[in-house]
């Protein structure tokens, strides 16, 4: 009854390759057998720092709460400098820095994981700075890590974030109109002049978005736009290990190793308008090149399309 069931089965199997061509069993079985090789690679990444005994996530509890009263702490500090400034707004930027690089090491201090920096001498030029974002610690190490003279790019409604997104605002960094394309671009051009006006660095996301599983993200073009209207480098930060301590919409931080490395600055004074598509897989595929593999794309059909899709939006 098995050898019969078997030959119905790749009967059908040879019927269905006659009429699709774009499929043969083979690549289905390939790619099948690729997708449980990863979700078994990243199913064993997560369970490597699984520690859900009771005292475990107590300390992770309370470690999470001292942070909190922490940065309520330093934010109301710094708040008050910002105010003392209102009248200078680009030093406002810089003592946002400094506020960041207090704040941002010591969450990381409070929280504990063990963190390697890599690459830090391309840490302090002017340039734009990128990072993947897959975990709220990417905040505290973005925070921590950029130069002093940095201006950061957020969506305008962080204004309503209690205490930090007042500060973001006191500390003059910028912010974009995502509701419509026009407005998105009208920020852009003006965050591109505040920033070659005022000499600043920049730092954003070019995913866009946090990661939910870790894995890297499709690029958008907001960075490349911003590179060409400044003519600054572009350093890229890669982030490892940050969503395996701290997963999204969990409160148990967990003591999984992080890697902060900086990439050599990649020139852009010779970047031309018609070479976006181009530029932005060239850093996409640099990230990819240097992440591990449990936090590389799928390079399937669905990061294809997906990759396809946001290509087209944000032209």
């Amino acid at each position: 009854m098995e050898n019969t069931g078997a030959s119905s089965f790749l009967r059908s199997r040879r019927l269905e390759s006659c009429f699709n061509t774009s499929s043969t069993p083979r690549a289905d079985a390939s790619r099948k057998v690729q997708r449980e090789e990863v979700k078994q690679k990243l199913k064993v990444g997560f369970l490597a720092y699984d520690d859900d005994r009771w005292s475990s996530v107590l300390i992770s509890c309370l470690r999470i709460v001292l942070c909190f009263v922490s940065m309520m702490f330093t934010t109301a500090v710094w708040a008050l400098v910002m105010i003392f400034l209102l009248p200078w707004p680009y030093e406002r930027i810089r003592q946002g820095n400094v506020y960041g690089h207090v704040t941002g090491r010591l969450m990381m201090w409070i929280l504990g994981n063990p963190i390697q920096i890599e690459g830090a001498e391309f840490s302090n030029k002017r340039a734009i700075y990128i990072s993947n974002h897959a975990s709220p610690l990417d905040i505290f190490l973005i925070m921590w890590l950029t130069p002093k003279g940095t201006v950061g790019i957020a969506k305008k409604e962080i204004i309503w974030y209690p205490l930090f997104g007042q500060l973001y605002v006191l500390a003059n960094h910028l912010r974009i109109d995502r509701s419509n394309q026009t407005a998105a671009i009208a920020s852009m051009k003006e965050a591109a002049q505040a920033i070659i006006d005022n000499n600043l660095s920049l730092v954003i996301f070019p995913e866009g978005t946090r990661s939910r599983s870790g894995r890297l993200l499709p690029f958008k073009k907001g960075f490349v736009h911003l590179a060409l209207q400044t003519g600054l480098p572009i350093v890229p930060i890669v982030l490892t290990g940050t969503h395996l301590a701290w997963r999204k919409g969990s409160l148990h931080v967990r003591p999984a190793p992080l890697t902060v490395k900086y990439l050599p600055p990649i020139r852009t004074d010779d970047w031309t308008a018609d070479k976006i598509d181009d530029y932005v897989e060239m850093v996409n595929n640099l990230y990819v090149k240097h992440l591990p593999e449990p936090q590389k794309p799928l390079r399937l059909e669905g990061y294809n399309s997906l990759k396809s899709s946001n290509s087209q939006v944000s032209r």
